[in-house]
């Protein structure tokens, strides 16, 4: 039977209906078998668990192409109208609330990736998104189950390039109590938690051959095994899954299996590095400023004309990663002015009138916001000094003092070169 056809006719949900109630009357007839061992029916209940899962599998991809074949048909027959520009195709989708967490711009490739993520979301189909390190896969496969139909189920991250291949199958699909030294009782697996929701699978390509043998009979059977079990148990998790690697590549090589690359890839979006996203980098930093400010419990601090030109221009091989990270380095080490010299030494650039060897060169004069930023550490290193004598050097009674996190005035005595133990009393 030719359960799904795409160039088929157009009402096809009939057929899925009566397919669907033959399995429900097939189940029920089971379920009341007394010619049956209970095991055996309890086999057939799950076969026929799994064909139904299956079939709504193929509704929902049916669906999906119609959706989409509809859309081009009804494009065709219309008079043809001017493609929509970037910054409309960003602001549609702001109005229907599909969005990344903070903010994004008008690439043309993110643009695309967004777009087919919201057409994808409401359906069951696995979803593999690849783009370098950094990039927002992992915030992808979030929108894509917050914009879905199980946005109220379970949401479970797995790094399977983490898992030691030895622990591989127990963190994967559980363990019985027992079936392994060290293993005191019985676990749930990340699928058996994902059970109803999302399951994101991140550095797909680093899983070795024998998980992804076991990961593609899991995809294809809607079950699982615990280690020391012969039980078998159903599962229904959407896939998303994540990669920063060619995987079309590793197949040619052998350490990638094929027929597991389609079973992922139904829905397959890239997302650009950042470098290629050059009008997002000021919304970004824009953003990751303030949260990092509310984080560390701090004002933002205003950036110098050169150090934001720098970031504008700073290539960021780590993405988005590494301009939050910097954001939060720049929020935690500069007072009310941040400059060049807050940034990482690996990516600071070299200051004007510092390049030594220069015969004759005159002391470089400080700029006015310069001189501010060193007034301003000035007075903040005596207040704490005068903050850890009234203590003792105390820093917790400090903090609640000062209703500060206790953290951030620990980061605050370091940037400073201060020690507590300086400042107790000795008698």
């Amino acid at each position: 039977m030719k359960l799904f056809n795409p160039g088929g006719e157009r009402g096809s949900a009939m057929s899925y209906a009566a397919l669907l109630e033959k399995i429900e009357i097939m189940r029920s007839t089971l379920r009341w078998s007394s010619r049956l061992e209970q095991p055996d029916v309890d086999k057939l209940l799950r076969q026929a668990g799994a064909l139904r899962d299956e079939v709504m599998q193929l509704s929902h991809k049916e669906r999906f192409v119609q959706a989409v074949s509809a859309d081009t048909e009804r494009r065709g027959a219309e008079p043809a109208a001017p493609e929509p520009s970037t910054g409309e195709r960003r602001r549609a989708l702001l109005a229907r609330s599909f969005v990344f967490e903070g903010t994004f711009g008008d690439n043309p490739k993110l643009l695309d990736a967004l777009e087919i993520a919201e057409k994808a979301a409401p359906t069951d189909l696995p979803v593999l998104v690849d783009g370098e390190s950094g990039t927002g896969k992992e915030l992808m496969a979030k929108v894509i189950h917050a914009n879905g139909t199980r946005a109220d189920m379970p949401y479970v991250s797995v790094n399977c390039g983490a898992i030691p291949d030895s622990l591989l199958e127990s963190e994967l699909f559980g363990h019985r109590k027992g079936s392994f030294t060290g293993a005191d009782r019985d676990r749930k697996g990340k699928f058996e938690s994902a059970h109803r929701g999302t399951i994101f699978l991140d550095e797909i390509g680093e899983l070795p051959l024998p998980g992804q043998v076991k990961l593609l009979r899991v995809l294809q059977s809607h079950e699982i095994q615990r280690v020391g079990s012969d039980e078998t148990i159903s599962v229904d998790a959407r896939i998303v899954a994540a990669t920063n690697k060619n995987l079309r590549k590793l197949i040619e090589q052998g350490s990638f299996r094929e027929d597991l690359f389609y079973r992922l890839s139904v829905i397959h979006l890239t997302l650009p590095p950042l470098r290629e996203r050059k009008d997002e980098i000021p919304l970004l930093l824009a953003y990751y400023g303030d949260e990092a400010a509310e984080a560390l419990k701090r004002r933002p601090a205003a950036l110098t004309p050169r150090l934001r030109e720098f970031l504008l221009r700073y290539a960021y091989p780590g993405n988005i990663r590494e301009l939050r990270n910097i954001m939060y380095r720049i929020s935690c080490l500069a007072g009310e002015t941040a400059d060049l010299g807050h940034l990482p030494e690996d990516i600071r650039p070299a200051l004007p009138g510092a390049l030594a060897g220069t015969a004759g060169a005159a002391p470089a004069t400080p700029s006015l916001a310069e001189a501010k930023r060193a007034a301003s550490d000035e007075a903040e290193r005596r207040c704490l000094e005068q903050g850890l004598l009234e203590v003792s050097g105390m820093v917790a009674e400090l903090a609640r003092r000062w209703e500060m996190n206790r953290q951030h005035l620990q980061l605050l005595l370091k940037k400073h070169g201060l020690h507590s133990k300086d400042f107790r009393k000795t008698h």
